[in-house]
């Protein structure tokens, strides 16, 4: 998913981190040069595999999930011998939830612990900081959650080569939301109420205007900004124009308190997101009263009655004190054992040989579904389509692409 707009904030270090990189390039050896292994190559008995992921800060629930997700796969596959006898040593950086500190964290994983691969961040702005780093010291990096186009296209429309998503896009979200409310909703006069700095709610909210408004449907528009607490006033002009749908493409720490407000406005039609509200804090901060009739677009569901999503579920709650798995828990989880599939296809730790295993995956069946890799480095998967009931998530539907 995307991170709110951080350009501004660290435009300057993408500047320093450029001139460290040089400098480390420069003095480095031909090995480093060339994205070769080292302490994780084939002469070591492990492979490091770096996580950049938001452990503290306004998104620390996504990137915990995440680590926590990791943690499980990682020991599965080091209880079974490892990939290829060579145990996977995790190194996790936490990014505080800022895209100056995952651009750092990034230079550490490629030019000092010299990982394999990348895991995180888990927002979108955090991941584009990345991507230069990933390109020019040629570490893979595969995010998780990112949903931003720009992750893996950059603004010239070009491939950045380096970088991966274990999600959808965000335009795939926006669609499924919008083919939902009107196809199993009925909806034909809806609300976008979105952040108005947020890529991640541009990116959303574009694509699921495109569709309703391609089927005959009509779009009113309301927008807030990040960290606001108060949004009544808006709420009230977005209730005047009498919607019978409302989509609200952001993030927890605002959904919450958004949902609340708006059904104490007596705004009672359905509500809609995206993966941005997957966190247990949307709970506490809404109320289950005030959750019911809402939706969001997912990336799983723990009430799949999939075998392989409840073996996954059984194997979470015994390592983690019977807690059901989120999202965020299994996206973690896929991306270890995605990038395991790609070194064993590989044959190598080679970070050119992974790259290139990573890109070319094919009907590789994981918990998030079951996904390609396309020219553009997006997998081609499944979407989950999930219902809040009394505070907790229902399985509604499964939306193949």
């Amino acid at each position: 998913m995307v991170s709110k707009n951080k350009l501004k904030r660290f435009a300057s270090v993408f500047l320093a981190s450029s001139l460290i990189i040089g400098a480390l390039a420069g003095c480095g050896s031909k090995g480093e040069e060339s994205g070769g292994t080292s302490s994780s190559g084939k002469d070591s008995n492990e492979i490091k595999i770096g996580m950049n992921l938001e452990l503290s800060g306004n998104v620390a629930s996504y990137g915990s999930s995440i680590a926590t997700g990791a943690d499980l796969a990682i020991k599965e596959i080091n209880d079974a011998g490892g990939i290829d006898g060579k145990k996977i040593v995790p190194v996790k950086i936490d990014n505080k939830s800022d895209a100056a500190e995952a651009t750092t964290a990034a230079i550490k994983l490629a030019t000092k612990e010299k990982v394999v691969a990348q895991i995180g961040p888990a927002v979108s702005g955090s991941t584009v900081a990345t991507v230069q780093i990933a390109n020019q010291q040629k570490m893979p990096v595969v995010s998780p959650s990112g949903t931003a186009p720009n992750i893996t296209i950059n603004d010239k429309g070009k491939l950045n080569e380096y970088a991966f998503r274990t999600c959808f896009i965000d335009p795939f979200q926006g669609q499924i939301a919008a083919n939902f409310a009107l196809n199993e909703l009925k909806a034909k006069k809806v609300a976008i109420y979105a952040d108005s700095a947020s890529d991640y709610a541009k990116g959303l909210a574009s694509a699921f205007k495109k569709v309703i408004e391609d089927n005959g449907g009509t779009v009113v528009t309301e927008s807030y900004v990040a960290k606001d607490t108060d949004f009544r006033a808006t709420l009230t002009r977005l209730k005047s124009a009498k919607p019978d749908f409302v989509f609200i493409p952001g993030y927890y720490e605002e959904v919450g308190l958004i949902v609340k407000q708006a059904r104490e406005l007596g705004i009672d039609v359905p509500l809609m997101g995206a993966d941005g509200w997957d966190s247990p804090k949307l709970v506490k901060l809404a109320g289950t009263k005030a959750l019911n009739n809402t939706y969001i677009t997912n990336h799983y569901s723990s009430e799949d009655p999939d075998a392989k999503i409840q073996d996954f579920v059984k194997a979470f709650k015994a390592a983690n004190s019977d807690k059901a798995p989120d999202a965020f828990n299994a996206l973690g989880y896929d991306s270890v054992y995605w990038i395991k599939d790609a070194i064993e296809r590989a044959g190598s730790t080679d970070s050119e040989a992974v790259k290139n295993a990573l890109a070319s995956t094919k009907d590789l069946t994981l918990i998030t579904g079951n996904f390609s890799v396309d020219k553009d480095h997006n997998p081609v998967k499944s979407a989950t389509v999930l219902e809040y009931k009394d505070g907790k998530q229902v399985f509604n539907s499964k939306v193949n692409p």
